[in-house]
């Protein structure tokens, strides 16, 4: 008798602990299933792809693709095109992510210590870029940037000669990667601007009682406290522009000469020629990149306690 009342406990216990994890799972179901369907799965067949020679051709026979290892990872960088796209997106992260931090923490600081009045309408206004239809900013930015656009007409007010920006290789990639500033400085600024008004400001007020003023404060209480945010920030950035694919696209497909062409946008034209085995490889490529960059950001970055 008594071990069936020691029991019942236990097994009611158990009872609940089942139901709960049912209803847990159940309500991680469309989850799950979104994440099967539209990441998991389609991942694991992009892997499987990269190591065929799968072509547009191959579609109506799927099956009798062979199997070539890493033939068509070795092919990658053996091309030229390929190569020439790895050091664009390298220049990508070199310029665009310390250009875009630099103008997102300088306009933190101004929102958050300068701008007294009307701080959340330029808050709205600054982060606007982001959140604006980027099809309808590159046509903008083409016409801005047009031998006759309104550049050029404000070079020539001045006395200057403009130049066919998106049709000259050696100008078209500096365009490009404003175009990314523009349309990501605001990220950075609401991040850097979170992080901003999360240090105490006592830390301040002690500061200038020593007699630190605003450059030693910024050197060495805002930087050292915003580590965690200059992180996430960083890591963010560079994520984008190692995916870089909006702004050459949409701006110069790539050209002139392939000079604005990011590895994304190759691996885009390679799937539109119908080479899909060799666009799954760059496509691995362009993960394995994010994924070590990403590390070593962490590794470099993270606050040391």
């Amino acid at each position: 008798m008594t071990t069936m009342i020691a029991g019942s406990p236990r097994k009611a216990r158990r009872s609940r602990g089942a139901r709960r994890t049912a209803v847990a799972w159940l309500f991680l179901a469309p989850f799950t299933l979104a994440f099967l369907l539209y990441t998991a799965i389609p991942t694991v067949a992009a892997l499987g792809f990269s190591l065929t020679d799968l072509r547009g051709t191959d579609l109506r026979h799927p099956l009798a693709v062979d199997f070539i290892g890493l033939d068509n990872y070795l092919r990658l960088f053996r091309d030229e095109s390929f190569l020439r796209d790895l050091l664009n997106t390298a220049l990508f992260v070199a310029v665009g992510v310390p250009l875009t931090m630099g103008v997102g923490f300088t306009l933190a600081l101004a929102v958050n210590s300068g701008i007294r009045r009307l701080r959340g309408v330029f808050r709205t206004v600054f982060f606007a870029p982001v959140v604006t239809n980027v099809v309808a900013v590159a046509l903008i930015w083409q016409y801005a940037f047009n031998a006759n656009g309104t550049v050029n007409e404000v070079l020539g007010a001045v006395g200057f000669a403009g130049p066919n920006w998106l049709d000259d290789p050696d100008l078209a990639m500096p365009v490009v990667i404003l175009l990314g500033v523009w349309r990501n400085f605001g990220t950075a600024m609401v991040l850097f601007l979170a992080g901003l008004q999360a240090v105490p400001r006592d830390v301040y007020e002690a500061a200038a009682i020593d007699g630190a003023g605003r450059w030693r404060q910024l050197r060495h209480i805002t930087l050292p406290l915003l580590l965690p945010t200059t992180l996430m920030v960083t890591v963010l950035l560079t994520v984008f522009y190692l995916q870089v694919f909006d702004e050459p696209y949409l701006l110069t497909d790539g050209g002139p000469l392939g000079s604005t062409e990011s590895v994304a946008l190759y691996t885009y034209h390679q799937f539109g020629s119908g080479e899909f085995g060799v666009s799954s490889a760059a496509s691995f490529v362009t993960l394995v990149l994010v994924t070590l960059v990403s590390v070593v950001q962490f590794r470099l970055l993270r606050p040391r306690t």
